[in-house]
C-alpha cells in the first residue's frame, strides 16, 4: 500500500475514533514510519486549509474519490515536496492542478497572507512555539558522562561546558552542545540535531528524552539494590532511567496495560542494557500491595495516563474534538489518577513516591495531589523539590515542580514527591533532591575536614 493510501486510511480511522494518532501510525506496519508520520501530521495541520482549497474546485465530483485520500494528495502537491506517485491518482490531481492553484491563491488573498504557513490557524501556529533543544540523557548503565562527551568531541561536536542559564540552552547552534544546568547526566544540543543514526544512540549509550521527562526518576533516586515499581511504565524511557539510578541492581517492577507498548519497551530496555527489570502486562490498579513479591518495594514512580496537554507539537491536538479537553474529560482523568495514587500509597514498605504527568491542567496535577494529601496527611508529607528550579507548582503546592516550553524550554510537565513521615532517610535525602550542588559542596567540605584531621595526627 502506498504512503498516500496508508495515510488516508489512518485519517479515516481517526474519524472513527479507533485510537490515538501515534498508535495508528506506529501500528500501521508501514515500512517508512518517518515518511508516514510526516504526511499524516502535516495533512492534519493543514486540514481546514485543504478542505477550503478543495471546495474551490470540482475535485470531489470525480467518481470514487474520498476526502481523506484527496487531502493527502493535495497536501503533498501544494504544500509538500510534490507527488511521489503515478497512475490514476497523479492524473486526477494534475487534471485539477490549475484550479487547485487558483483556489489556493484566492484563499491567500481572502486571508491577506503571502506564505502557506500563514494560512494555519492561529492556535496551530502558536503551538509550534519556539523549538525545544534536543536533549540526550547519558545512559550510565553503559557509559559515563565524560566518555560520552569525549566520543562526541572526537565525532566533530564542540563541547561548551555546563550551561549557566536557560538562555545558554536556547542559543546553541551548529554542532555545539553542553551539559544541562539542572540534571548532571543530560546533554543538550541545538533543536535541529538528529542523533537517531549516531552510534551512541544506536548502541544505547544515550537516550533521547525530554528534560522534563527525566525529572521523575532523577528525583525519586532509588539507591542501588532497591525494589522499585514503575506503575505505568511504557514506553520505557523513565524505566531505563530508574535502572540507571539503581546502578542496574535490585528489582524494578514495570507494569503496563498495552501489550504492544510493553513489547516496544522490552526492546528499548534491552538496547539500554537494563537487566534488573521484571515487566508485566497488567493493570497497576489490580496489583496486590500485600503480595509478598512486593514486600520490599520502597520506591514508586507513578506517571499515569493524562491529557498530554503539555506535549509540544503533539499530534492529538490536531484531531482533538473541543469536548476532548472539556471539564468532564479532565474530571474522569483526575478520578483515575487519584485512584492510582491512592493505590500506590497502599504498598506497606513504601518510603517515597513520585507522581508526574505531562499535563498543564491543575485538575490532573495539584488538585490530584491535594486530594490525596487530605486523605494521607498523617502518613505522608509533600517534599519540597529543587528550590533552584524557577517554575513551581501552583499555590499552595509550591513544593511541586512545573515545566513548560516558554519558561523551562521543555515539554509541559508536573512533578510531586510524597514521602512517608517515618522514613529514616529524610534529612540527607532532601539535601540530595533539593540541591545536588550543595551535596557536592558538603562532600568537598567533608573531605577537607578529614584531610585536616589527618594532618593534625
Amino acid at each position: 500500500m502506498s504512503v498516500y493510501a496508508k495515510a488516508a486510511d489512518i485519517l479515516d480511522r481517526l474519524e472513527r475514533n479507533e485510537a490515538a494518532v501515534k498508535t495508528l501510525i506506529y501500528n500501521s506496519g508501514f515500512r517508512n514510519i518517518k515518511q508516514l508520520y510526516a504526511l499524516v501530521c502535516n495533512t492534519l495541520k493543514y486540514s481546514d486549509v485543504l478542505e477550503e482549497v478543495i471546495s474551490g474546485t470540482s475535485l470531489m465530483k470525480e467518481k470514487k474519490v474520498k476526502m481523506n485520500i484527496v487531502k493527502v494528495l493535495v497536501y503533498d502537491h501544494l504544500f509538500g515536496r510534490g507527488l511521489k506517485c503515478g497512475g490514476g491518482w497523479k492524473n486526477l490531481i494534475m487534471k485539477h492542478h490549475v484550479r487547485l492553484q487558483a483556489s489556493l491563491a484566492k484563499l491567500k488573498v481572502k486571508r491577506k497572507v503571502c506564505q502557506n504557513e500563514d494560512l494555519l490557524q492561529k492556535s496551530v501556529s502558536e503551538n509550534q512555539g519556539r523549538p525545544l533543544p534536543r536533549y540526550a540523557r547519558v545512559n550510565t548503565i553503559k557509559t559515563t558522562v565524560e566518555d560520552a562527551i569525549d566520543y562526541l568531541k572526537r565525532d566533530g561536536f564542540t563541547y561548551q561546558g555546563q550551561a549557566k542559564s536557560l538562555e545558554d540552552l536556547g542559543q546553541l547552534s551548529g554542532k555545539n552542545f553542553c551539559s544541562d544546568l539542572h540534571l548532571p547526566d543530560l546533554l543538550v544540543f541545538p533543536s535541529n540535531t538528529d542523533l537517531h543514526a549516531h552510534f551512541l544512540y544506536q548502541a544505547g549509550h544515550i537516550i533521547l528524552q525530554d528534560k522534563a521527562s527525566c525529572l521523575p526518576a532523577y528525583l525519586l533516586s532509588p539507591p542501588p539494590g532497591a525494589h522499585v515499581i514503575d506503575a505505568c511504565a511504557a514506553p520505557g524511557n523513565k524505566t531505563s532511567h530508574l535502572a540507571a539510578r539503581m546502578s542496574n541492581r535490585g528489582k524494578l517492577f514495570a507494569f503496563d496495560l498495552d501489550p504492544k507498548r510493553l513489547s516496544t519497551m522490552s526492546t528499548l530496555l534491552l538496547r539500554a542494557g537494563v537487566t534488573c527489570q521484571e515487566l508485566a502486562h497488567m493493570d497497576f490498579l489490580k496489583v496486590n500491595p500485600q503480595d509478598p513479591k512486593y514486600s520490599q518495594v520502597e520506591y514508586i514512580l507513578l506517571d499515569p495516563s493524562c491529557s498530554g496537554s503539555g506535549i509540544v507539537g503533539r499530534l492529538n491536538e490536531l484531531t482533538d474534538n473541543p469536548a476532548s479537553s472539556s471539564e468532564e474529560r479532565l474530571q474522569a482523568l483526575a478520578r483515575f489518577q487519584q485512584l492510582c495514587l491512592a493505590h500506590a500509597l497502599r504498598f506497606p514498605c513504601l518510603k517515597r513516591l513520585v507522581y508526574s504527568t505531562c499535563s498543564l491542567h491543575s485538575q490532573e496535577n495539584e488538585d490530584v495531589v491535594a486530594a490525596c494529601m487530605q486523605q494521607h496527611e498523617k502518613s505522608f508529607r509533600l517534599v519540597a523539590l529543587l528550590p533552584e528550579w524557577p517554575e513551581r507548582g501552583r499555590a499552595p503546592l509550591t513544593q511541586c515542580l512545573r515545566a513548560s516550553q516558554s519558561k523551562m524550554l521543555t515539554n509541559g510537565f508536573f512533578v510531586a514527591m510524597l514521602e512517608k513521615k517515618d522514613s529514616e532517610e529524610k534529612a540527607q535525602t532532601h539535601g540530595l533532591i533539593c540541591s545536588p550542588a550543595s551535596v557536592e559542596k558538603r562532600k568537598m567540605d567533608t573531605g577537607n575536614t578529614v584531610s585536616k584531621k589527618r594532618r593534625r595526627k
